[in-house]
């Protein structure tokens, strides 16, 4: 029996030993298993075509979100990206020598060339300058393939000439002193002689006639117009510009014959019946024509000799012209797009003849993108030498589309570049029920996959072989299943994007499940929406299991303050709008509150610009709610560039407004920052479903701290007013950073610290009795990260077990914000080598888990840095106690493990936010990033302490315990025979 024993505890020791990888490590191809990433561009600006015989087709396109990327004309798909950063915007793309695309960026300042093949920058030049201006980018005609010639840049007051070849600066012409503001550049009949013109004033126009090659000013002309300039100038032809006076009545053609300025006045109104309001010229390039939009009617006019108008179309209603093609010699085409009805309506027609059509084709379009804001026209030749088309439409939701015959060869949904909040939802519940031969299916199925899941163990898979474990693996997951499973992983992702359009992306592989554009349903001519935020407004648990849950949406009529507010109610499973209202108040602040009605749905108070609250939903049951716990309502606002922080409460019922739901509110505190020493800069609160396991905190030397939980804390963070810029742009000496632990109810200052010599941006994070923040340290050169904990130092006596006998104790005294609290607060400070973009905090359903910081790094990728790394409490040589307490030595700074990156080798281009959902398996936390990219996974800060991981090998445990059975039942025939054998002897 001894032999059995030992051989069992062998086959032990081997099966967990094999099963101890699967814990602590990530292999490659289980990258994907439980994360994804998908790759957007955002709303396009420019796009070019490009087609080459040896080449694959292609589009080149940038985009609102500074993305320039080369697209796969067939799929859509991204042969390369490059993502410029937030704060250089592009200006302007063009093709130059055949191999590259240039682009104008940072409103001038900087020119880059990419190859156009792989993307790789080739060169990149900083074009200097005096005074903020309008950035211009043109590659003159005269250009051929590998052909050395000039790239000319209007940016910051001054026309720069720049070598297509090396990005050298050839010549550079400073207009500043002529105070002129350059709309266009021209180049006259492939000459060497170009053409800048702008306005130096409302009723002055001036022109530079300057030579390509050397950079000489030529001739400098000016022109008065006594009806004043307005708007920008458009081209009609090589010679002819035209724009608006200030009335907006008439049209102002300017010409260049001959060298001199010509200017003609022609009023719109002959041409068009019943002219009125205000007429605006729609920006195109359409080699003779001019698009002109009044009372939202598109027409096309054709400006002939003299000033003399034509009016060749006329298009109501939602319509969108492309700018002009060349498609022969001669001959150029322009692209047509307008709703009519369900259809959108696309028409390629010749410019000199506009009533020949090359293309008359009605497409059929999902109504929930919107209308088309933007066409870019490409032919090619058919087999038939005939030409045909194609149009890449950018919609009113941001998505890109190319149709090409009549029908949709590609979309991207590029919208989901630029999210503005995430909510989450619950699936529905899975219905009962599952046939015999599913069931018999699944057997099969299941044997066949642990059958090569020992292949894969045993190290004797063939590579087919590992190719079907990977894909039985994602099959076998159910992650993409539209029911709840009961570890909480799969959800839908409600995302509002700055479109107005609302996606529910699945969490267990990203995809979209339904999608709803906000904006048609209350756009009108007194009305630009513009949605704001989402809420949770109905989660149904127990009492309205029969309810779809659904959110709130959020928004206002124009960019003021004072607009009129916007609701939208929209159920989370099917993307129905349950139902919409614009309302007589303006929306400045949406409180959520944490009460529930009997159907389940979420109370809110939303703040109007005078300071009124008006409650939501709006009925009876409401206000009952409401009145029980009127007298603990409370809310903050900061005004940041007054520094002014105010406390708010409920006060009684409006006056001056019949409305049962308004009330009235008043100023309980106000906190005054010296202006001339603080900016407010960044404030965090803690999260309002955050579950907090335990408020004792046992200590190394058994002594028990109380954590300082309330949810009415307010961090703040303020700067030197000299500091608020950029980094480097003052010295530590007059840098400093404040920051502000203060209790919203009452006012008071809870904690207060400074840093000298540090200085923004802030990014902080609040979670329990603990805030995290990252700022720069100008006296080391470094960022640092710090921790500040507060404890309730009041509940310190209930430590003392006799107390808790004879009955002195505080355990149930009451906590009221108004009750002056002991608190003790500990901080500390470490270097952390990277710049942040955003910072999050792991959450689980009951706050039992270890805590990890989610930070966002300014390469866009996500760092999972263990929260006992931020411990106040380190020191340089901790006792023993706090050894096995757990508390890690101090260093200076904060480690940077490769191995804890959740994103792996993935970036997560112009990262902006990080969002965490606890799943109901308390070891896990969902993580949703969020910029130009999505990302999507799922954390276990602890392990997966409490469930087996989906790739565990329950053959090789079955295996095993057969193995063991045999074992010990040939070692006991063995034991008995032997046995038997000594007693013969």
């Amino acid at each position: 029996m001894v032999l059995a024993i030992k051989l069992s505890f062998l086959l032990l020791l081997t099966l967990f030993s094999s099963f101890a990888n699967y814990g602590f490590s990530l292999y490659e191809d289980q990258v994907g298993l439980m994360d994804w990433r998908q790759q957007y561009l955002g709303k396009a600006k420019h796009a070019l075509f490009h087609s080459s015989k040896s080449g694959r087709k292609r589009v080149v396109v940038s985009t609102e979100e500074n993305v320039i990327a080369s697209l796969d004309l067939r799929h859509g798909e991204i042969f390369w990206r490059h993502v410029l950063g937030p704060n250089d915007p592009i200006d302007g793309i063009e093709f130059v020598l055949g191999k590259y695309v240039v682009s104008l960026s940072s409103e001038g300042n900087f020119l880059r060339a990419w190859n156009l093949p792989d993307g790789q920058m080739a060169w990149e030049s900083f074009l200097q300058g005096t005074s903020p201006s309008k950035s211009l980018l043109l590659v003159p005609k005269s250009l051929k393939a590998n052909q050395e010639t000039v790239i000319l840049v209007f940016s910051r007051s001054c026309l720069h000439a720049v070598s297509s070849l090396d990005g050298e600066v050839i010549w550079k012409i400073d207009l500043t002193e002529n105070s002129v503001e350059i709309q266009k550049i021209i180049q006259l009949h492939d000459s060497d002689i170009i053409y800048a013109v702008g306005f130096s004033s409302p009723t002055q126009l001036d022109q530079f006639q300057i030579n390509v090659k050397s950079g000489e000013l030529l001739k400098h002309q000016t022109a008065t117009f006594s009806g004043g300039f307005s708007g920008e100038l458009v081209s009609v032809s090589d010679d002819v510009l035209v724009t608006v006076d200030t009335a907006r009545s008439n049209l102002v053609i300017i010409n260049f014959k001959n060298g001199e300025i010509g200017i003609l006045q022609s009023p719109i109104a002959p041409v068009i019946d019943e002219f009125s309001g205000l007429m605006e010229i729609v920006p195109s390039k359409l080699s003779g024509l001019l698009a002109v939009k009044v009372n939202s009617l598109l027409t096309l006019v054709r400006v002939k000799g003299e000033g003399e108008l034509e009016v060749v179309d006329k298009i109501p209603g939602q319509a969108t012209v492309s700018d002009a093609l060349l498609v022969s010699e001669n001959q150029h085409a322009a692209a047509l797009a307008h709703h009519e009805g369900s259809h959108m309506h696309l028409t390629v027609k010749l410019i000199d003849n506009w009533s020949t059509s090359f293309i008359d084709e009605n497409i059929v379009i999902d109504k929930q993108r919107g209308s088309v804001q933007k066409v870019f026209l490409n032919s090619y030749i058919r087999t038939d030498r005939s030409h045909g088309f194609r149009a890449l439409l950018v919609m009113e939701d941001h998505s890109l589309l190319l149709v090409q015959q009549g029908e949709i060869v590609w979309s991207r949904e590029d919208g989901l570049a630029s999210i503005v909040n995430v909510v989450t939802s619950e699936l529905p519940v899975e219905k009962k029920g599952v046939s015999i031969a599913k069931v018999e299916n699944n057997l099969i199925e299941w044997l066949q996959g642990h059958l090569l899941k020992l292949k894969g163990t045993l190290m004797i898979a063939s590579p087919e072989d590992v190719v079907a474990i990977q894909n039985m693996r994602l099959k076998s997951s159910d992650k993409s299943k539209m029911s709840r499973d009961h570890n909480g992983f799969r959800k839908l992702l409600i995302v509002l994007t700055k479109s107005g359009k609302l996606f529910a992306l699945h969490s267990g592989d990203g995809r979209v499940v339904w999608s709803r554009l906000l904006q048609p349903f209350h756009k009108s001519k007194d009305c630009a929406p513009r949605w704001l935020n989402i809420y949770q407004w109905q989660d149904p648990h127990h009492r309205a299991m029969d309810e779809n849950p659904s959110v709130l949406v959020v928004g206002r009529c124009g960019q003021s303050m004072d607009g009129p507010g916007l609701l939208s109610f929209v159920d989370t499973y099917t993307g129905k709008e349950i139902s919409s209202s614009s309302q007589t108040h303006s929306i400045v602040k949406v409180i959520p509150l944490p009460f529930t009605d009997s159907t389940e749905r979420r109370l809110h108070i939303l703040i109007d610009a005078e300071g009124r609250a008006h409650l939501y939903p709006q009925t009876s049951e409401a206000i009952g709610i409401l009145q029980s716990e009127f007298s603990n309502i409370y809310w903050y606002s900061v005004e940041a560039d007054s520094g002014i922080i105010k406390g708010h409460a409920l006060m009684r019922k409006c006056v001056d407004v019949v409305d049962d739901y308004c009330f009235e509110s008043k100023d309980v505190w106000l906190i005054m920052l010296p202006s001339d020493s603080e900016k407010i800069i960044a404030s965090a609160t803690r999260k309002l479903n955050e579950v907090v396991h335990t408020q004792a905190k046992v200590v190394a030397d058994q002594d028990v701290m109380y954590k300082y939980i309330s949810k009415n804390l307010l961090f703040l963070a303020t700067v030197a007013p000299k500091s608020s810029g950029e980094i480097g742009t003052t010295t530590p000496e007059d840098s400093w950073l404040v920051v502000y632990l203060i209790d919203i109810v009452n006012g008071r200052i809870l904690h207060r610290m400074i840093h000298h010599g540090s200085t923004g941006p802030v990014h902080a994070v609040f979670s329990e009795n603990w805030v995290v923040y990252h700022y720069f340290n100008l006296k080391a050169h470094r960022y640092e990260m710090s921790v500040v904990e507060i404890y309730d130092q009041s509940r310190a006596d209930n430590i003392d077990v006799w107390k808790l006998i004879i009955g002195k104790h505080n355990l149930t005294t009451p906590i009221s914000s108004y009750s002056r609290p002991e608190i003790l607060a500990k901080s500390q400070s470490y270097f952390f080598t990277h710049s942040v973009k955003a910072i999050s905090v792991t959450s689980t359903s009951k706050g039992i888990t270890s805590k990890q910081l989610l930070i966002g790094t300014i390469n866009d990728q996500i760092l999972a840095l263990d929260k006992r790394y931020l411990d106040p409490r380190r020191s340089i040589n901790p006792s023993q106690a706090e050894r096995e307490e757990g508390v890690i030595p101090l260093t200076d700074s904060l480690p940077i493990i490769p191995q804890t990156y959740v994103t792996h080798a993935l970036q997560v281009e112009g990262l902006r936010g990080i969002m965490t959902i606890p799943a109901k398996l308390e070891s896990t936390t969902l993580a949703f990033a969020y910029g130009v990219d999505l990302f999507f996974t799922r954390i276990t800060p602890s392990r997966t302490y409490d469930s087996l991981t989906e790739d565990f090998s329950y053959a090789l445990l079955l295996i095993t315990i057969v193995a063991l059975v045999i074992a010990i039942f040939a070692t006991w025939v063995l034991s008995e025979r032997k046995e038997l054998q000594d007693k013969w002897k």
